[in-house]
């Protein structure tokens, strides 16, 4: 028993000696004196974040996903603890009266600029925040979405929660498997791909700065919406004729399902000169796998085999 008690206490001293860290979060330099004790989550893809890296005994709960997301088996057990404290977005009073020390949110993934919760309204209850990557064009300038923006989250996280190692294997392992899964994928001619996210009347769906493009671009092909300045964004359906994609993602979440989300562009006399519409190529990706988070990687999978497959 002393030789255990040692050993702990030679792991927190050893822990203590790395902190104070500082990680860049948008455009601002958070600085952590000690590893958060108390988190909060926003989304189900940011919640699994925390969840892969050993986190959950760190969190008191999460907010964001029952309000539009249906949790699978995984994602159910890995929650199973903690309370939902909010099915949307959290209103400030909600995170403060859980007195966390931490939230991994993201803009327009539980914040919004000029909104209730910002970074800049949470730090009088003494809650920091991380924002992140992907969804820092709401605030400013950054490059386009690439499979690195989910890699710096999660190497960051491991840094402000002081286990670096796990989030250094786990991004190392990624790479590897990534490069495993595209390296027969023919890039002399990029396969035209549109993300049909949601909405009938005009579609909801990814720009330059969303991670299906960088998805989608490792898979072999090109987002034919990789010009559109934004992460995700409303356009017309004229651009989608006109841009004739080979294959279309369906985002499945919400009220209306991917299959019913295909149908509709199959029985509309709209698109029946669309390519992917007049072929049936059509890959579904879940909520969870087009956002950044852990199961990108197997993302990439499924475009690859979606792609390619004959």
């Amino acid at each position: 028993m002393i030789r255990l008690s040692l050993a702990a206490l030679l792991l927190s001293a050893t822990a203590a000696l790395a902190y104070p860290v500082t990680v860049q979060s948008c455009d601002r330099e958070v600085t952590f004196d000690a590893a958060p004790a108390r988190a909060i989550s926003n989304d189900v893809n940011l919640t699994e974040m925390m969840l892969v890296l050993g986190l959950r005994d760190r969190m008191v709960g999460y907010t964001g996903i029952s309000g539009w997301k249906t949790l699978d088996e995984e994602m159910r057990q890995g929650v199973a603890e903690l309370p939902e404290l909010s099915a949307k977005y959290p209103t400030k009073e909600v995170l403060a009266g859980a007195e966390p020390d931490f939230f991994f949110a993201g803009w327009n993934y539980g914040m919004r600029a000029g909104g209730e919760v910002t970074p800049e309204t949470l730090a009088p209850f003494d809650i920091a925040v991380y924002e992140l990557t992907e969804s820092c064009i709401h605030i400013g300038p950054k490059a386009k979405s690439s499979m690195d923006d989910m890699y710096t989250d999660i190497l960051n996280l491991g840094k402000i929660f002081g286990v670096e190692v796990k989030a250094e294997e786990l991004v190392t392992g990624w790479k590897a498997r990534l490069a495993e899964v595209t390296a027969g994928v023919d890039r002399s001619a990029p396969l035209r791909v549109f993300v049909y996210d949601s909405g009938e009347e005009a579609p909801f769906t990814a720009g330059a700065y969303a991670m299906p493009t960088a998805m989608i671009e490792a898979a072999g092909g090109v987002n034919i919406m990789d010009d559109l300045e934004k992460s995700w964004a409303e356009i017309g359906w004229e651009a989608v004729v006109e841009r004739n994609p080979e294959v279309v993602v369906i985002v499945n979440y919400g009220d209306v399902t991917a299959e019913e989300k295909i149908a509709f562009m199959k029985e509309n006399p709209a698109f029946v000169d669309i390519d992917a519409v007049m072929n049936d190529r059509f890959v579904v990706l879940e909520y969870v796998e087009a956002t950044p988070g852990p199961r990108n990687i197997k993302a990439v999978e499924k475009l690859v085999a979606g792609f390619w497959a004959n």
